[in-house]
């Protein structure tokens, strides 16, 4: 697997995380926001701009 095809799994995780979050009626979720720091973390390191993939 090469790093861009990493980088799309990963970019495609990370939204819907967020679509799952913005979804979830307001309730906390330790786990999911977990999730997301971990895939943001990711992503970053794939030089990744998370503004960019920001549901605002």
């Amino acid at each position: 697997m090469t790093i861009e095809e990493m980088k799309t799994i990963e970019i495609r995780n990370y939204c819907r995380l967020q679509l799952i979050k913005a979804n979830n009626g307001g309730q906390e979720n330790k786990v999911l926001d977990y999730e997301i720091k971990e895939s943001a973390v990711k992503l970053e390191t794939y030089g990744v701009n998370l503004q960019e993939l920001s549901l605002d």
